[in-house]
């Protein structure tokens, strides 16, 4: 059913039964944020907190916590959205449907001559406060809309609606007059904000937090540059996306609070750090500041909030309904491509697998790669999908069933048919993903396309084989069929010598490893033979290819590198790694107080 505002929202889930109440005195410091990890790790319900430590309102999370969830919020409207997105990709379907032309011209925004979220002002301090990981460094708005207009062409058709954090406390912040904007890139923000600082003048921004829901899916969705997400809010939400201006400032009227404020060219400050969607801290860095000029809270207003960690997590029901509303999108603008998963376990960025076409060359009599080289450059040159580091890609003519999702049916595919002397693409000293530490420095990295196509090459080991591994290596274990980790002593920057010995052992024992292509060297393979997640986590959060892939027999040819052997990672955490996230203890005590009988959450953690 469509929402006209998040208490609509929360009282169709409570009355369907996907939501309850939490009606005792909780913190926002830590323990509010425990309480939504343990029912999202349940997956259990929304979560309404009646009664916030030092604060007058209320906070809600976990609203899309559930892929099922996700779509109930959506039910009467996520069919047209589909369809529509299909008009984006192929204009010419609007002749044969004309009413879903209609309903996408429809969603125009809506200026309104009165707005529920200015009836009364506050003040950051007296905000629900929360701070989600012990590391943190403040509170942090985890939901936001971020809305910016391009200042040359000023109005909310020419505007952007993202989500970024936003940092409200903590670090050299002036508490009340300041607070930090974290955005990565490839972001429609950085847009805005590098003409307004060309023309030496600040960035009006407002930062809406609640409302319909659609308002936040459409804050996430990565919509194609020059499409608007107030209209695809309106599509989504089946209601027009509604606002007005105050002191120049747009705002949005059926949020349930606004933050509006300045960004002035060149004024950064220290920002996080914030334990992030990869598992770890992203560290502190400097970023925008916003000069706070006014926060507004409409009446009986509700916080929404989420809590990003180790995936998955809450944004992972984001995602799968991203892929599901953007179909066939993305290959309908990429010639020859199937699909592409962008694997959430792994963090989302760190690794793409994708399936294409080999088309153009049916008379070879051996069958390599060449038109998935051309598709995978297509695709790292694609919006936020050039922040990978990882992307595996084959050929769907071998086997027309294989599926990106199935991703041990997919690794199978591949490592049957992969040439490491032929199938490795790097590139160095290039972009990747902001949060990610694994590389040389902030956005800097390396990435290396692993392409494969042809007959199986190779039968893939089942059973561990017995190897004599140097003294520094032990545990091998059998994660996936062909896919060998061994646990390797903690990493020195300065020497590579277990490596080297590592890969030294295995090249005197290359008939024992025919069916062993892919060799992760780690610190705890245990851990990563425990399940497929851990696995996927660990060898593409902890690496970066150009300075972590190594190989057994290796070589480099007119500058291109191979091995004649297995293809090892080293998934070791390094020291310029940022830390992992971990509860804290004391916390995760209080909550279980809470799953006492007659308390809020018994039955459900």
């Amino acid at each position: 059913m469509p929402y006209s505002t998040l208490q609509d929202c929360i009282e169709d889930l409570e009355q369907h039964g996907h939501l309850i109440r939490i009606v005792e005195e909780v913190d926002p410091n830590l323990e509010m944020a425990a309480i939504h990890l343990r029912v999202f790790e349940k997956q259990g319900p929304a979560l309404l907190f009646e009664k916030i430590k030092g604060c007058e309102f209320k906070a809600v999370s976990n609203l899309f916590g559930t892929p099922d969830r996700s779509k109930f919020l959506f039910r009467d409207t996520l069919e047209t959205v589909k369809q529509i997105s299909a008009l984006h990709a192929n204009p010419l379907l609007a002749l044969k449907k004309p009413l879903l032309a209609y309903k996408a011209k429809s969603a125009f925004p809506k200026r309104t001559t009165t707005n529920p979220v200015l009836w009364k002002e506050t003040s950051i301090d007296k905000l629900p406060l929360i701070k989600c990981w012990p590391d943190d460094g403040g509170a942090f708005v985890t939901l936001p809309q971020v809305y910016t207009e391009d200042i040359e062409q000023p109005g909310v058709m020419h505007s952007n609606l993202g989500m970024y954090r936003i940092q409200l406390n903590g670090n050299e912040y002036l508490l009340n007059k300041e607070i930090g904007l974290h955005y990565q890139l490839h972001r429609g923000i950085g847009v805005h904000q590098s003409k307004a600082n060309a023309l030496g003048k600040p960035l009006k921004v407002s930062i809406f937090i609640g409302g319909p829901p659609s308002h936040s899916f459409s804050a996430v969705m990565p919509l194609p540059e020059g499409m608007s997400e107030l209209r695809f809010a309106g599509v989504l939400g089946a209601r027009r996306f509604r606002y007005s201006y105050q002191d120049g400032y747009c705002i949005s009227s059926d949020a349930d609070f606004v933050i509006t404020g300045e960004v002035y060219p060149g004024e950064n400050k220290p920002e996080g750090p914030f334990g992030d969607h990869l598992g770890y801290y992203s560290l502190k860095h400097d970023f925008p500041v916003m000069r706070v000029h006014k926060v507004w809270h409409k009446q009986n207003a509700i916080w929404p909030f989420t809590v990003v960690g180790r995936p998955p997590q809450e944004d992972t029901a984001f995602g799968a309904l991203i892929h599901e509303i953007a179909g066939n999108a993305l290959s309908e603008q990429i010639p020859g491509l199937h699909e592409v998963n962008a694997v959430d376990a792994a963090g989302v960025h760190p690794l793409l697998l994708a399936i294409g076409s080999e088309r153009y060359t049916p008379y070879l009599r051996e069958r390599i790669p060449k038109e998935i080289l051309t598709i995978s450059n297509h695709i790292l040159g694609f919006g936020q999908m050039s922040l990978a580091k990882y992307l595996f890609i084959c050929a769907r003519e071998d086997n027309p069933e294989l599926s990106t999702k199935d991703i041990p049916a997919y690794f199978k595919h591949i490592l049957e048919r992969v040439d490491w002397t032929r199938d490795l693409h790097f590139q160095t000293k290039t972009t990747i993903d902001t949060l990610d530490y694994s590389g040389t420095g902030i956005n800097s990295g390396s990435k290396v396309v692993i392409a494969a196509a042809g007959e199986k090459r190779r039968k893939l080991d089942t059973t561990l084989k017995k190897l004599h591994l140097p003294d520094d290596c032990r545990n091998p274990r059998l994660l996936l069929p062909g896919i060998l980790a061994i646990e390797g002593i903690a990493y020195e920057p300065d020497e590579q010598r277990e490596v080297a010995q590592l890969c030294s052992s295995l090249a005197d024992q290359m008939h024992l490893l025919e069916g062993v292509p892919l060799v992760i060297l780690c610190n705890d393979s245990q851990f990563l033979a425990q399940s497929l997640n851990n696995f996927l986590w660990v060898a593409f959060t902890r690496s970066n290819p150009s300075y972590d892939i190594h190989g057994v027999s290796s070589f480099t040819e007119h500058k291109h590198w191979g091995c004649m052997g297995p293809l090892l990672i080293d998934a070791r955490v390094k020291p310029h790694h940022a830390p992992p996230l971990i509860k804290d203890a004391s916390v995760e005590k209080q909550v279980d107080k809470l799953a006492e009988p007659g308390c809020s959450l018994h039955g459900f953690i």
